[in-house]
């Protein structure tokens, strides 16, 4: 990470700790009170647009939360999931028999 992505970073934790609104303005008034002089002001807008309209404290305290992954399917809720899993393997089996008839056609690399 750059010093400009980092600046940009802290800069917009300390506007969300204050319940600030994170903008770009913003963003740059406290790098520039910070004597960080090389940051761009691509970096400001990227990370305001980013963070427009989320809660950043939220987002810091359900990092690992996992709410991003899909439950496993339990007991008779996943019934109708198991029957169609065969399925799948079965075709998948088809697919291979019909590479493995091709290979027996008496086509090699070095014939």
């Amino acid at each position: 990470m750059s010093n400009s992505e980092l600046a940009t970073s802290y800069a917009a934790l300390i506007l969300a700790d204050d319940d600030v609104e994170v903008t770009p303005d913003k963003l740059q008034t406290l790098i520039k009170a910070a004597n960080i002089d090389d940051v761009e002001s691509i970096w400001t807008t990227l990370f305001a647009k980013a963070l427009e309209g989320k809660n950043i404290k939220d987002m810091l305290l359900n990092v690992g939360s996992g709410g991003g992954t899909a439950a496993a399917p339990t007991g008779g809720a996943g019934g109708g999931a198991t029957e169609a899993a065969p399925e799948e393997v079965k075709e998948e089996k088809k697919e291979e028999e019909k590479e493995e008839s091709d290979e027996d056609m008496g086509f090699g690399l070095f014939d």
